[in-house]
């Protein structure tokens, strides 16, 4: 028969006291510090139920996973993925604001040149009015010979000949004597520089083209200059000639070109067969007077 003291905390069962060194039974309370032999701690006031007790922190002042989580966000909390970050900035907005200033006055500086060149182009092709009358100087400077505006291509007659510019010079041989070499068809070299030549520069398709045109428009039938544009053409293509022979190799070891003559070679363009149209294609030539060449142009110079 086991005996109990009166004190024991020890409780019975339904069935008797426990046995054996089994645990407490279900939902029984541990023996916490209180039951351990000391002095006895006085109680505190009560503490109302649902309030916080003593020493809790107050309300909103507890740590993040104290704090209680609303139904509607399942994934708050300290342990809830981040959300979507904003994405990498790109373009202007990517550089650092001394740049963006560079930029954008890059753009301006382009705009206001656009903008410039549009109207020189459009007071160069309008009628005349009182703008382009007091500026057309200015305007004429701007667009020739690079941005030359015309209607050959559409209207009234368009192109229907082929000019060829070419010239021969009388050579001062090394030996003190003189030659003459044969015609160098000069159009013909810059055709065959442009054909199958996807990307052609500006002196190829045009620098000859235009120095024929220029001295044509100032120049009269007897080939006398009108104007002081009359003598700076002839200088211009006399220039442009000698050059072309100097990369010929026209005057040869030791020689020097003293003089040069150019003429021009005008075919009309065949009429396509299916047209039924009679055209002559014999060519018609136009040639001028020897040029005689300053000292400093004579060896390939440009003066």
């Amino acid at each position: 028969m086991d005996v109990y003291d009166e004190g024991s905390d020890a409780r019975h069962g339904p069935a008797g006291p426990s046995a054996g060194p089994s645990g407490p039974e279900p939902g029984a309370a541990l023996p916490g510090p209180a039951a351990l032999p000391g002095p006895a701690v006085p109680a505190g006031p009560a503490v109302p139920a649902g309030s916080p007790g003593p020493g809790a922190p107050p309300p909103g002042t507890g740590r993040p996973e104290d704090l209680p989580h609303s139904p509607a966000d399942p994934g708050a909390g300290p342990h809830a993925a981040p959300g979507p970050s904003a994405g990498p900035r790109t373009g202007v907005a990517a550089l650092s604001l001394r740049y963006q200033i560079g930029a954008a006055v890059a753009l301006v500086v382009v705009a206001v040149a656009v903008c410039a060149h549009l109207g020189m182009t459009f007071l160069h092709v309008a009628p005349a009015n009182t703008v382009s009358k007091k500026h057309g100087e200015t305007v004429e400077n701007w667009i020739y010979p690079e941005f030359e505006q015309n209607w050959k291509l559409f209207a009234p007659n368009p192109l229907q000949q082929d000019i060829a510019v070419q010239v021969r010079a009388e050579i001062r041989t090394a030996d003190g004597g003189t030659r003459t070499t044969g015609w160098y068809d000069l159009s013909a070299q810059d055709g065959r520089a442009i054909d199958g030549n996807l990307l052609p520069s500006h002196t190829q398709q045009n620098e000859l083209r235009r120095a024929w045109d220029l001295f044509v428009a100032t120049h009269d039938d007897d080939n006398r200059p009108v104007g002081l544009r009359g003598a700076l053409s002839e200088t211009y293509l006399r220039r442009i000639t000698v050059l072309r022979l100097d990369r010929a190799d026209a005057a040869g070891p030791g020689g020097a070109v003293e003089r040069v003559q150019i003429r021009s070679r005008t075919a009309p363009v065949p009429p396509p067969e299916w047209s039924g149209e009679k055209v002559s294609t014999t060519p018609v030539y136009r040639t001028l007077s020897w040029w005689s060449l300053p000292e400093d142009e004579a060896r390939g110079g440009a003066g």
